[in-house]
């Protein structure tokens, strides 16, 4: 008989514990991670090392990494279906690191444009972790033999880094690591600032252009009529409205409808109804996500175990790639 099998594709991703996130990683990465649970084998990680390359504070940061989780479950991830763990969990995340740091060359690294975005941003700590941080996320990504990256258009430069360094090692040792390729959604992937529109919303923005996951309703209603549009009056998306594109962007994506459907529902409406509709859905949506992150989080006991079991499996995955690296460089063992 025939074995219709079809081996699943594996998938990597990773969110970091600094700051708070905002509809921007909801709508442009969780939510489709949850769509994507079913038919992959998925590695869902939090971060933790590269959120280090920016000073932390210590409680913060452990505080943030167990929130993180809570909110992974609380979109919807099962942790049945993926792997959500802690990157300082598996040590072996940094041992590659290394070894690769060894095969990516200091000018293809001084050309990444996060580097000089961090540079300016944080011009007291340029630190070399900084400046190696896409080595480390090479090493996240190629432990595990992933097939796709599910990243935004402005991380595809850190999957081409990923892909250069895992051919230029394939083309000394043969065969070692398969190349990710990035998986990008088509709707929903980038959602803008709501106060500087024509820039990426950021989960550590606190001038109000950002809404959090854990906002309350009137916070999230109050910085949606505050948000930037233009001088027109008409709900529509084109070139030259990139706030209202964004709002109408924001509503789509939490109601479920087209954007063209989200014109017609708005037609002949004026910029503050329309916003008090968009910031009514976006409180909607996230009212049933708050609770459920709200329960999960009160079991601690819960989460720990979920942790320990996801970083069994992760290591031993990462050990099986990192144990074929080690013999292929040389390195002797017992």
């Amino acid at each position: 008989m025939e074995n219709t099998t079809i081996k699943k594709q594996t998938i990597f991703s990773g969110i970091q514990p600094s700051g708070q996130l905002c509809i921007g990683n909801y709508l442009g990465a969780l939510l489709n991670w949850t769509k994507l649970q079913d038919d992959y084998n998925c590695l869902y990680c939090i971060v933790d090392m590269h959120a280090i390359t920016v000073r932390q504070n210590p409680a913060e940061l452990r505080r943030r990494s167990l929130d993180t989780l809570a909110l992974y479950l609380a979109v919807g991830l099962e942790p049945e279906k993926n792997i959500m763990f802690i990157q300082s969990h598996v040590p072996a995340h940094a041992e590659l690191a290394w070894v690769l740091g060894c095969y990516s060359m200091f000018g293809e690294l001084s050309r990444m444009t996060q580097f000089k975005e961090k540079s300016v941003s944080n011009a007291d700590n340029i630190n070399a972790g900084l400046f190696t941080y896409p080595v480390l996320m090479a090493a996240d990504i190629l432990l595990y033999q992933a097939d796709l990256v599910p990243v935004g258009q402005d991380q595809k430069q850190h999957i081409e880094i990923t892909r250069d360094i895992a051919t230029r090692f394939n083309s000394v040792y043969g065969d070692t690591f398969k190349t990710p390729e990035p998986f990008i959604p088509k709707e929903g992937a980038k959602i803008m600032s709501l106060t500087e529109p024509t820039k990426k919303m950021s989960k550590s923005d606190l001038s109000g252009g950002s809404i959090f996951l854990l906002d309350d309703r009137d916070t999230i209603i109050r910085k949606v009529k505050r948000a930037v549009t233009d001088s027109g009056s008409e709900v529509r998306y084109a070139e030259g409205k990139d706030g209202i594109n964004n709002l109408l962007t924001i509503y789509s994506c939490f109601t479920g409808k087209t954007i063209a459907e989200s014109e017609k529902e708005f037609g002949g409406v004026g910029y503050g109804d329309f916003k008090l509709a968009v910031g009514e859905a976006t409180a909607d949506a996230l009212a049933r996500i708050q609770s459920d992150f709200k329960q999960y989080l009160s079991d601690k006991e819960q989460l720990n175990g979920i942790l320990k079991e996801s970083s069994e499996r992760a290591a031993y995955l990462a050990r099986k790639t990192l144990s074929k690296v080690y013999r292929k460089v040389g390195f002797y063992s017992l």
